[in-house]
């Protein structure tokens, strides 16, 4: 079963970009915890204060689906979508490896 791996972009409603930042961080630390996460990293953009990527790597899509599944249950997706302006449609990646991912 191959890794999966994401970029997704949120664009956070003008002046909201730090709390946006700060519920995705809430994830990145929740996802310390979750099976599979092999990374999760959230990224600002320099000169837009608002826009906020996330970077993610999964063992499987399984992992990744049960995770998603665990952001419902805590409110974390609604509590996110509230001050997303945009969302762009994640690019879908296959990681093959690299410094910071095993193997």
């Amino acid at each position: 079963m191959p890794r999966i791996g994401r970029y997704a972009r949120a664009v956070a409603e003008p002046g909201q970009g730090d709390r946006l930042a700060e519920i995705l961080l809430g994830e990145a630390r929740a996802a310390e915890g979750q099976p599979g996460c092999e990374l999760y990293v959230i990224n600002r953009v320099a000169g837009e204060p608002d826009t906020v990527w996330v970077t993610e790597v999964w063992s499987s899509q399984e992992d990744m689906d049960a995770a998603l599944a665990d952001a419902r249950k805590r409110g974390a997706i609604e509590e996110a979508l509230e001050v997303i302006e945009d969302f762009a449609e994640p690019i879908e990646l296959i990681p093959v490896g690299g410094k910071g991912l095993a193997g």
